[in-house]
């Protein structure tokens, strides 16, 4: 439930800051627009948290109606990210589209390792187990560089364009960026996707040194790079949140 007594405990002036949801309690952030002509409620990139656009000066009493209203549909979208959360807890890592158990070596070093144990794909990690999220972050970190510059000098090399450099961060909401200079970025949570979603990426960025836009002319490039885009597209839709709800 949104905690409705815990609504009426406020005073009648105070806007929610928080919503609770499937037993989650999810920060909500409240922003006026004067060009708005009704509420828009959105759940970031992750799942961690909302964000709920109104119209300028809106009654406190019609922001609550309009989230008890609004509810279900919540439930409903947050319920497949109910997987995703701090790997501590869920013992678990999807790596190229492949999900792999979590499983410590007992070593104090060591990079982490991919391999199968009695027909599962698991993941070895060593250190602490507080350093969990970490070491395995920085073998997301490791494949996506792996893969992605492969790809990229692949799809660059197709389209006869130079490449300045390629960077990694973990972004909120883009999975990758491209400037006029050359110079490609791409956030390593995309080492979780399928592989053709991780090639449809590096496409769809290198792309951008011919078509610096996203007009006709730039989907039949990346189309030409890589036949899977409007797959790929769809995956990342659908699944690109469930990426970044991962919290290392």
């Amino acid at each position: 439930m949104f905690g409705l007594a815990r609504t009426l405990q406020r005073s009648s002036a105070q806007r929610p800051d928080s919503v609770t949801v499937n037993g989650r309690e999810l920060p909500l952030t409240i922003r006026e627009n004067a060009r708005a002509t009704r509420m828009t409620l959105r759940i970031e990139p992750g799942g961690q948290a909302l964000k709920l656009t109104i119209p300028r000066g809106l009654a406190v009493h019609e922001i609550d109606a309009f989230l008890t209203r609004h509810h279900g549909w919540l439930m409903t979208r947050l319920a497949n990210a109910s997987d995703t959360g701090p790997l501590i807890e869920i013992g678990k890592i999807v790596i190229r589209g492949v999900e792999h158990r979590i499983e410590m070596t007992g070593k104090l070093r060591g990079l982490a390792e991919e391999t199968e144990i009695d027909g599962v794909p698991t993941l070895m990690v060593s250190g602490s187990p507080e350093h969990t999220g970490r070491r395995v972050a920085d073998h997301l970190k490791r494949v996506a560089r792996r893969e992605l510059e492969q790809l990229v000098a692949k799809h660059a090399a197709t389209l006869g364009k130079p490449v300045r450099s390629i960077s990694y961060k973990d972004t909120k909401s883009r999975w990758g960026s491209c400037t006029s200079q050359g110079n490609l970025s791409f956030s390593w949570r995309i080492a979780m996707a399928p592989d053709f979603v991780i090639d449809y990426l590096a496409a769809h960025e290198v792309a951008h040194l011919k078509e610096m836009n996203h007009g006709p002319d730039f989907w039949a490039t990346c189309k030409a790079l890589c036949p899977r885009t409007n797959e790929a597209k769809r995956w990342l839709k659908q699944n690109g949140s469930r990426l970044f709800a991962v919290t290392f």
